[in-house]
């Protein structure tokens, strides 16, 4: 059994639609998504941003969105063949009721749910395996605590296509491809029951 952790904005849905409409409502900015080629936002204060990222995590927000293509099939299987699933979001507290909630409407399995600000110390705690996300950051953090990355490809995480120790897809389908053979491998490595 592999233990797998999964983010959620920008991994198992499409984000950026939804906090771009917030920034240009609340402030006249425009964030198209195919031009946030690094991590950084500049053209918000940092309370500005803070204020779009929890307006984005409201119930509404949070119950309106829709999964990417074979995300919840995906993560059932993973489920149902016995692995792990640890649900991460850079998430407050406050918003787990309404996470609770949807995923429980999308009808994605999941053994743990965890909202924080560090993903990636959660992970060590639960000796995760796998974690799929697609912050750059987090991706770096797991690669030096051990952690196998994955994620999809964004602009602001296509550089980690060129790093063979990231396993990159361009969705979920192929995610679920390039992940079954280190899946495989992890259930090698268990010990038979006796």
């Amino acid at each position: 059994m592999a233990k797998i952790a999964l983010d959620i904005d920008s991994t198992l849905h499409h984000y950026w639609d939804v906090f771009d409409a917030i920034v240009q409502r609340r402030f006249g900015v425009e964030l198209p998504y195919e031009e946030q080629t690094d991590w950084g936002i500049a053209l918000l204060e940092r309370d500005q941003l803070i204020a779009c990222v929890e307006e984005t995590h409201s119930v509404e927000n949070i119950m309106g969105a829709k999964p990417y293509p074979h995300a919840v099939e995906t993560v059932r299987a993973w489920h149902d063949a016995g692995h792990f699933i640890h649900v991460t979001s850079h998430r407050a507290e406050s918003a787990r009721e309404a996470t609770e909630g949807w995923l429980d409407e999308i009808g994605l399995p999941y053994d743990d749910l965890h909202c924080s600000y560090d993903k990636v110390s959660r992970c060590v705690e639960l000796e995760i395996a796998v974690l799929v996300d697609d912050s750059p950051v987090n991706i770096q953090r797991a690669l030096e605590v051990g952690i196998v990355p994955a994620t999809l490809i964004h602009p602001w995480n296509a550089h980690l296509a060129d790093d063979e120790r990231v396993i990159v897809s361009e969705d979920w389908r192929a995610l679920r491809d390039r992940v079954a053979p280190l899946l495989s491998s992890i259930d090698a490595e268990e010990p038979a029951p006796s």
